[in-house]
């Protein structure tokens, strides 16, 4: 099927033409056949890189035609963030909306293609974004995580509560594994469309003995190294010009091949040379460093501590073919669009906590496998498992090449799983009445599976039961409602656990102490936790020893304290440190982290630290200015002293440190220095940056009028010149 023979806008079609695409993909055709540019609901289940992008982004700009706007759902921030690019042009206006989860975001609702996460769409509802009713068509990227049992509670809710609202509304699904297509299309009221198809061809074998096993020949593979299969593979794959993906099961693993990947590879490419000077301007650990080194010789890795300058040079310098391999954790596969000639699986089994190594999903390696072969400049694509001994490799093809990826199944009867949903279903006017929330629930994946709704049914009365005995909701006769509590929880978009821990804990404390807070936040559902090991133990009670009058939960009564406890407690330590104002070298070794770890411990913190703010305000209002201050120094990293120089914009912990070391501790102390003695410190553009922002405070609109304005209280600002 022709591009210039399809019903869709001229300007979509002409950009098309300019990118070379003149003839859509054999699925690419049927789903049009099946008629997704007319409004039906399409579930698209095809292997990855067959273009199931394109396919949506088609049915939106029609809608968008029709005065429709469109909602696309991923599961990942930076998956946000490549289809935020990806979708930008002049003829439609595209949003972006991932964060600030207590927001309702009216303006996003200017944009025709709005892209967010599902906790983001999940918020936006519980806010009543208006722009929500208006919604004519949604995408669900990745809707296979519906399966997921962290994120596939809220995806499905989500569905659910966008169908509820906007019965007309268009849904289409994309993804490329699912067990059962059939069944999820049907609750969807959807079309299925399914194929094998790819753009590439995909080799799939197992690699024994210097040679790769395929089910139809097999393929020598040259051994430059007597120790490392993987590394024989990837320096295969390089020397006919391509490139190569290794997934390994830890971050350990990852780094130690890069660096044995960046020895044999030696490239000396002076743009990768500019890379590795960049990533070392910022590196304040031994991991960045190790990084830079490795992206200097044309290899790198990939994992969730790197920062996120860090991941975006590595996936650059990997898109424009100059880093010819990474290795990485799974993550890389879970959604960002990074094509390799080859895939090879190096580790197909993975620690889990009680359990210890466990075989990975079939669904997990179809989703690593298919990344393999890079549309327009690969011949095929190879995914490669590695096989310990002979016996091996035909288990390896059972268990992986010709297995088919697992069933997706609701995860939304866990009681747990429902406090939240079942909260916000109530705060949001979704169901008024016990009645009403059987109903809704009906319409939930569940029980479109079971066909029954007992299991549910009881689930949802044990989350009802918590919520009433926690004063969240309430019920008069036959109605249900939320208290005010429980409406600011919901919108909070924090979990009812987690703020009946904080409020509990602020309404006990006749004082108040930052440690103890974070202690608290850090024991709440919401927040990840750090693993404790047994070498971890003396510090940690050295720390109950030394700050047992700022704690606020202590370890519980028992010969041997919790795991749950220690873990919360390191994780406490670790944000108490970051405020502390240590550097990221240091918390990295001391806690075993990377930099991106602080990140997004930070992230969590503070937007729960945000919560607990709102919450003081209700419950504890002698705490309230406390907890917002620590909850600006999370933000920061720094102490409370810093307060005044950091709610400057453009400054941050370690500007405002330079400043207060300097004797400059407030605004009005900068301004008594002069600009010349901020200019030695932090350079003339920052320092007349912070002296427009003071001047303009106090009524001055600029630096330049520092020698005719005058201030209240003082005669003239000429002094202020230095």
């Amino acid at each position: 099927m022709l591009i210039q023979d399809i019903a869709i806008p001229d300007n979509l079609k002409q950009r098309y033409t300019q990118a070379g695409i003149s003839e859509l993909y054999p699925p690419q055709s049927e789903c049009i056949e099946k008629g997704i540019l007319t409004g039906k609901n399409m579930l698209v289940a095809i292997p990855t890189a067959s273009g199931k992008t394109l396919i949506a982004e088609m049915a939106m700009h029609n809608s968008i035609k029709a005065g429709g706007k469109c909602l696309y759902i991923v599961p990942l921030k930076a998956l946000a963030s490549e289809k935020f690019e990806e979708f930008g042009n002049k003829e439609v206006k595209v949003g972006i909306a991932t964060g600030d989860l207590d927001r309702r975001d009216d303006l996003l609702g200017r944009n025709d293609i709005i892209v967010a996460t599902s906790e983001k769409v999940d918020s936006l509802l519980r806010n009543n974004a208006r722009w929500i009713a208006d919604i004519s068509l949604i995408v669900i990227d990745e809707i296979h995580l519906i399966d997921s049992d962290n994120r596939g509670p809220t995806l499905e809710m989500v569905i659910a509560k966008m169908r509820s609202r906007n019965p007309s509304m268009q849904v289409i699904g994309l993804s490329a594994t699912i067990g059962n297509p059939e069944r999820l299309a049907s609750w969807l009221d959807a079309d299925l469309v399914t194929s094998t198809w790819r753009p590439v061809d995909l080799r799939q074998g197992v690699f024994f003995e210097d040679c790769i096993h395929f089910r139809d020949m097999k393929r020598m593979v040259k051994e430059v190294s007597k120790n490392y299969d993987d590394l024989n593979l990837c320096l295969d794959t390089i020397s006919e010009g391509g490139q190569c993906l290794v997934f390994v099961s830890s971050r350990r693993n990852a780094e130690a091949f890069a660096k044995r990947a960046a020895v044999a590879i030696k490239s000396k490419d002076p743009i990768l040379a500019s890379y590795a000077e960049r990533i070392l301007k910022t590196a304040e650990t031994e991991m960045g460093k190790s990084l830079a080194s490795c992206v200097a010789s044309g290899s790198a890795f990939h994992h969730a501590g790197l920062s996120r300058l860090e991941r975006t040079i590595v996936e650059e310098g990997f898109r424009k073919g100059l880093i010819k391999s990474i290795s990485s954790t799974p993550t890389l596969a879970a959604g960002l669009n990074l094509p390799a000639r080859r895939v090879i699986i190096r580790d197909y089994q993975r620690f889990a906590a009680g359990e210890g190594m466990q075989p990975i999903p079939v669904s997990e390696y179809h989703q690593m496998a298919g990344r393999a072969g890079r549309p327009q400049l690969d011949p095929y694509g190879e995914a490669v498992l590695i096989a310990k001994d002979r016996s091996q490799v035909e288990e390896l093809f059972e268990w992986y090449i010709e297995a088919l990826p697992e069933e997706v199944h609701s995860k939304i009867a866990e009681p747990t799983a429902l406090y939240t949903h079942i909260l916000s279903l109530v705060a949001s006017g979704f169901a008024k009445n016990r009645h009403e929330l059987t109903m809704f629930m009906n319409r939930t994946y569940y029980v479109h599976e079971h066909r029954q709704g007992r299991l549910i049914q009881r689930a949802v009365d044990a989350a009802l039961t918590f919520l009433i005995n926690a004063e969240l909701v309430i019920e008069v006769g036959d109605n249900l409602g939320s208290t005010n509590f429980g409406t600011l929880v919901s919108k909070l978009y924090i979990d009812p656990r987690s703020a009946a821990l904080i409020v509990s804990a602020l309404r006990e404390k006749e004082s108040y102490s930052d440690l103890g807070l974070l202690q608290v936040i850090c024991s709440t559902p919401d927040m990840p936790k750090l693993y404790v090991r047994n070498s971890d133990i003396a510090a940690l009670s050295r720390m109950i020893e030394d700050h047992a009058v700022d704690l606020w939960v202590f370890p519980p009564d028992e010969e041997e304290p919790a795991e749950a406890y220690y873990r919360s407690l390191k994780t406490a330590m670790l944000l108490s440190d970051w405020t502390d104002e240590l550097s990221d070298t240091k918390i990295c070794e001391r806690y075993s982290v990377g930099p991106g770890d602080i990140y997004g411990m930070v992230e969590s913190v503070t937007w729960l630290l945000h919560a607990s703010t709102e919450l003081a305000r209700m419950f504890a209002t002698a705490f309230h200015t406390k907890v917002h201050e620590y909850e600006i120094c999370m933000k920061n990293g720094s102490r409370r002293e810093l307060l005044p120089l950091i709610r400057l914009r453009g400054i941050g912990r370690v500007r405002a440190r330079r400043l207060f070391n300097s004797k400059m501790t407030t605004p009005e102390e900068i301004l008594a220095h002069g600009i010349e003695e901020v200019t030695k410190l932090l350079g003339r553009s920052v320092a007349e940056q912070i002296f427009d922002q003071i001047l303009r405070n106090k009524g001055v609109r600029s630096v330049q009028n520092t020698q005719t304005a005058s201030l209240s209280g003082q005669s003239t600002l000429n002094r202020f010149g230095g």
